[in-house]
């Protein structure tokens, strides 16, 4: 796997299938598939992008990648990440602000407009524009993506520029609900509204366990039904749950139901 990233601009170039990287955006992205297949998954749906698709995805969202490159080929991707502060540096230069409610949605498929491919095209002479001294060119092309998504996808004008961070929502909810991601646990403190410390306090009074406690718990007990009842295979559902490996999680599979999952039968 090769990867390069510049400031906010990031090459992906995969040779084999691949469910890697962090399942949390923290940025707005916007992105365009040169090759091979990209397969988003929120927690209720699959976004599916193909070679040629345009895709915006929305800050603070978590969200399951899987990447397959084409037959006897290369997956290939372009991202730009939109930071907050830049956004806010835009909206105060083009007096643009956030003026309804923003859509929840994480991603977006874009159409291929000839001003989205004609974009990609400028972006050729990458390895140019992040040469020391043409920090102004880079900037300019930060702002021409948001310049395109307003025209093209004018109904994002309320994702880019809404500034406001997580309020603080039911834990329990949100926690049966997102316990598969693999993200830090800073990152789901956030996402509910809380500063790590009161969503620990917070955890424990509803749960009854530390957080990381009823994460490894609650995966386990699902590993065990997929595999024992829907006839899953361990491999296949470890990363899908939140472990980060297939050795840590037959060994804390084994710990809990003193078998390996791999003999456990449906």
């Amino acid at each position: 796997m090769e990867n390069r990233q510049d400031q906010q601009i990031t090459y992906s170039c995969y040779y084999a299938k691949s469910r890697e990287g962090e399942q949390f955006a923290p940025e707005h992205v916007f992105n365009y598939q040169i090759s091979g297949t990209l397969t988003v998954n929120d927690g209720e749906r699959d976004y599916v992008t193909n070679a040629g698709d345009f895709r915006f995805i929305k800050r603070n969202s978590l969200l399951k990648f899987n990447k397959v490159p084409p037959e006897n080929g290369e997956f290939k991707s372009i991202s730009i990440f939109l930071t907050q502060e830049m956004l806010r540096d835009f909206s105060m230069e083009h007096h643009i602000v956030s003026d309804g409610d923003a859509d929840h949605t994480a991603v977006h498929q874009l159409p291929a407009h000839p001003l989205y491919q004609s974009f990609i095209q400028s972006l050729a002479p990458y390895e140019f524009l992040t040469r020391q001294g043409n920090e102004e060119l880079f900037r300019l092309k930060l702002k021409e993506v948001v310049m395109l998504l307003l025209k093209v996808n004018p109904e994002l004008k309320n994702v880019l520029f809404d500034f406001a961070e997580p309020g603080k929502i039911d834990l329990e909810e949100f926690m049966n609900k997102n316990y598969h991601f693999n993200v830090e646990m800073k990152r789901f403190a956030h996402l509910t509204g809380r500063s790590l410390a009161t969503f620990k306090r917070d955890f424990e009074k509803i749960f009854h366990l530390s957080p990381s406690r009823w994460l490894q718990q609650k995966r386990l007990q699902e590993a065990y039904f997929l595999i024992k009842e829907k006839g899953r295979a361990p491999s296949d559902v470890y990363l899908d749950l939140g472990f980060e490996d297939l050795s840590h999680f037959s060994f804390a599979f084994k710990k809990k139901y003193g078998v390996a999952p791999s003999f456990v039968k449906a």
